[in-house]
């Protein structure tokens, strides 16, 4: 796969108090413009002071000596104090594996802000396109791997994670590999294409001690995470069905979706890729498993996309506690992620549910909606790719347990392959094999 990377420009400007550099003075409008609104709020305060019988110079002169010193002008000035410092010997470093379209444009930036993550390796078939990242990040170039040298990573004890982002055949291989060489692994979802490559990748990671997490980013959500407590605070009384929607139009011209259009290296369509939101969003929704399933699929025979994976599915499933779930895939019907969680008291809306920024839920009682929205840049937690990065290194610092561990992953990919048997027999599949839920969500 290839992606096109594009340099940010990060100059900072860095003209003398005296000297107006038009360029600089561009880029930095915004900050220009609030420099501005705050020195029209000095140019009152000065008023005032004049008002009552002060002169300028001496309220000028009240101002700490640090403030009278600022330049007027565009100019580098120092590092600001961080927020949430990060001191050398907390930061948990991870390897990269996989350079393609998520890779690229959520988890890599996505360390920006973090509080105990970064950037240590990258791994990648592509060698040009790893120089190209590993220089815009700031990486080592020493410390860019490909899929044959990979077990060298094992030399390298700053690499404390890998984070597997490659097509869901490669995962097991490449978690196996990463717990040999004694690092933890960060997974994508789905876990892998097989429950027996689910267990393989746990023995694993109990075998070398080390820590085994599936990237479920909406675990780390906040949006998701409110709507799970709206619902353990009983807002919505008793619950009786989960309704769940996820699709897109899968262009087989894109590099990113190719891989997703072969079984071989998807293990099914769009049940795999987007469906398991819904499945997996219901499970937390509820706080329960299905002990019964049934599916349907479609996808039309001249369609060449969906040779060999399906492209619509619809599922139904059955829970102890009499609650019902309906949910539904599809690769070629618009981009949608919605859930409807439904109780004898209120309904919770998430639409969208999933998506990647801005989630938004709505809890509609009988004559009433309330929305809730938590914009991305003023959340009071990190956005869901930095809390879900951080959460596996305080995890491994503080030598607890992850909030969605490789048992997780593997009860996703057993209820998916009941639903594919439910739907090639046209009879419902008996779910009800004891699992109980592991993690914190």
């Amino acid at each position: 796969m290839t992606d096109n990377i594009s340099s940010s420009d990060n100059t900072e400007a860095t003209s003398s108090p005296n000297t107006v550099d038009k360029a600089s003075l561009s880029k930095n409008t915004p900050d220009m413009t609030r420099r501005a609104l705050m020195g029209g709020g000095m140019g009152l305060a000065a008023a005032g002071a004049l008002a009552s019988g002060l002169s300028a110079s001496k309220a000028q002169a009240a101002l700490p000596p640090e403030v009278n010193q600022v330049p007027l002008t565009p100019a580098g000035r120092p590092i600001p104090y961080a927020i949430r410092p990060m001191p050398e010997d907390r930061r948990f470093g991870y390897a990269i594996v996989g350079l393609g379209k998520y890779a690229l444009n959520q988890i890599l930036p996505g360390f920006a802000g973090c509080q105990h993550s970064r950037i240590e390796a990258l791994v990648s078939g592509n060698a040009g396109k790893a120089k190209m990242v590993a220089a815009e990040y700031g990486v080592d170039p020493r410390k860019i791997y490909n899929y044959d040298n990979f077990d060298k990573i094992a030399n390298d004890p700053k690499i404390d994670a890998v984070y597997i982002i490659l097509p869901n055949s490669l995962h097991a291989e490449f978690a196996v590999r990463a717990f040999k060489a004694g690092k933890h692994v960060m997974c994508e979802k789905p876990m892998a294409t097989s429950v027996a490559d689910c267990q393989r990748m746990i023995a694993a990671g109990k075998a070398a001690n080390k820590k085994l997490m599936i990237g479920y980013r909406c675990h780390y959500d906040p949006m998701n995470r409110a709507a799970v407590q709206l619902i353990r605070d009983n807002q919505l009384g008793k619950l009786g069905m989960v309704t769940t929607d996820n699709s897109d139009v899968m262009d087989p011209n894109d590099p990113a979706q190719q891989w997703r259009l072969r079984h071989a290296l998807a293990g099914g369509g769009s049940m795999m890729d987007i469906g398991i939101y819904g499945l997996n969003g219901t499970r937390y929704l509820l706080g329960e498993e299905p002990i019964e399933v049934r599916a349907t699929i479609y996808s039309d025979p001249n369609d060449d996309r969906f040779r060999e994976v399906e492209d619509r599915i619809m599922w139904q499933m059955r829970f102890r506690s009499g609650a019902l779930a309906h949910g539904a895939s599809s690769y070629s019907t618009t981009t949608t992620s919605r859930f409807s969680v439904q109780g004898d008291k209120a309904v919770l809306l998430m639409d969208p549910a999933t998506g990647y920024y801005q989630n938004l839920i709505s809890v509609q009682t009988p004559g009433h909606a309330n929305q809730s929205m938590m914009p991305q840049f003023i959340m009071p937690a990190n956005n869901q790719f930095s809390a879900q990065l951080d959460h596996l290194a305080e995890a491994v610092l503080n030598n607890t347990a992850v909030r969605s561990p490789g048992e997780e992953g593997m009860q996703d990919v057993r209820l998916i392959m009941a639903f594919y048997e439910a739907a090639r027999t046209g009879r419902p599949v008996n779910t009800d094999w004891g699992y109980v839920r592991q993690g914190g969500y």
